[in-house]
């Protein structure tokens, strides 16, 4: 009997679809065109056009890390800034990719529920100091979709920070590390919570769930595309088989696969989120639309479950406070051996 998974510190500790393990498979077969001049990388173009509902230029990368600082380098100069929220992957968790591939820009951190960024801080970061040679000037605005909380932005929260971005002159970025959660919770077009709503570039993550090792970037502004891929090749970000991330990206988005895996992962949040919120010992906090639910344990629940060998994030962000993130993989059984455990150790 196959027991229950008990890694629930990310959805990268999943493996990956075997039908992107497949199509690897088939790309290893006979000879193609090395650094994206195969059909196969021409093919993800023509296919991400489709989801887009407009032409794009895309550009295939290994992480989400490369994915973001390519694009933050391409959207703003050395003296300007991103405006981001302080809870962003961008701003905690890239190691100062992002300053280091835009050769010094500053990353400015705002604040917002769930997350996400307020439009009235935002109002006033786009301004500031603007002009100013003594500071950095404004450049980018990055979202995070669906954000670090595991909550989403709507379309119409997407184009009012578009809106200001635009008004003031700023581009605007989203890390969509999650972006096929975000999606599959909302049920609206990728075109509605991208381009029309003002994203000149997206970062597309895929590696949460489901391929191997191949995120991309979709461009949006095409007179970007130039710049852009002197970055990828100086960052040792075009790969000389880029048949092979082309492969995965083709299966990922091959009969909804993306949108299925991302519907999955969504559902087993909200079953654990379900299963918790009977629990008076446990308190769940913020919004779970996509695949990540952060609540506060008791301590001995917590080192219940660490003895048990489940593996999370606990006491990260304040005493008592974990987060526990679903994958593609993740079953019914696992989340119910996890609430059983929970239930268990809350008395």
């Amino acid at each position: 009997m196959t027991l229950p998974a008990r890694i629930f510190s990310s959805d990268n500790t999943a493996g990956a679809s075997p039908e992107i393990v497949e199509a690897v498979s088939r790309a290893a077969a006979g000879q193609a065109q090395p650094y994206g001049a195969d059909d196969l990388t021409a093919g993800v173009r023509h296919r991400l056009g489709e989801v887009f509902e407009r032409e794009v230029d895309v550009l295939l990368v290994s992480s989400g890390t490369a994915a973001n600082a390519l694009s933050l380098a391409a959207l703003t100069p050395p003296w300007g800034s991103v405006l981001c929220h302080r809870d962003s992957h961008i701003n905690n968790d890239e190691c100062g990719a992002p300053e280091f591939y835009t050769a010094g820009a500053k990353l400015v951190p705002l604040g917002g529920e769930d997350a996400k960024i307020d439009p009235g801080e935002l109002r006033a970061a786009v301004r500031h100091k603007a002009g100013d040679v003594h500071s950095v000037e404004p450049s980018v605005v990055s979202l995070t979709q669906a954000t670090e909380t595991g909550a989403v932005y709507t379309p119409d929260e997407i184009g009012t920070l578009g809106s200001l971005a635009e008004e003031a002159g700023l581009r605007l970025h989203m890390d969509g590390a999650r972006f096929a959660g975000a999606v599959a919770a909302l049920g609206r077009t990728p075109a509605e919570l991208t381009w029309r709503a003002g994203v000149d570039l997206l970062s597309f993550g895929a590696t949460k769930n489901g391929t191997m090792t191949a995120d991309a970037i979709v461009v949006f502004d095409r007179s970007l595309t130039p710049e852009l891929s002197f970055r990828a090749k100086r960052a040792g970000q075009l790969a000389a088989k880029t048949r092979f991330h082309a492969a995965q990206v083709d299966a990922y988005l091959t009969d909804g696969l993306w949108l299925r895996n991302a519907a999955h992962a969504n559902g087993m949040a909200a079953r654990l989120q379900d299963g918790l919120k009977a629990l008076p010992e446990v308190g769940l906090l913020g919004v779970a639309d996509a695949n990540i639910v952060f609540c506060r344990l008791p301590r001995q629940v917590t080192e219940g479950l660490l003895g048990e060998g489940y593996v999370f994030y606990h006491d990260r962000w304040e005493p008592g406070v974990a987060r526990f993130v679903t994958s593609f993989a993740t079953t019914e059984a696992d989340v119910d051996g996890l609430l059983a455990a929970v239930r268990r150790y809350a008395g």
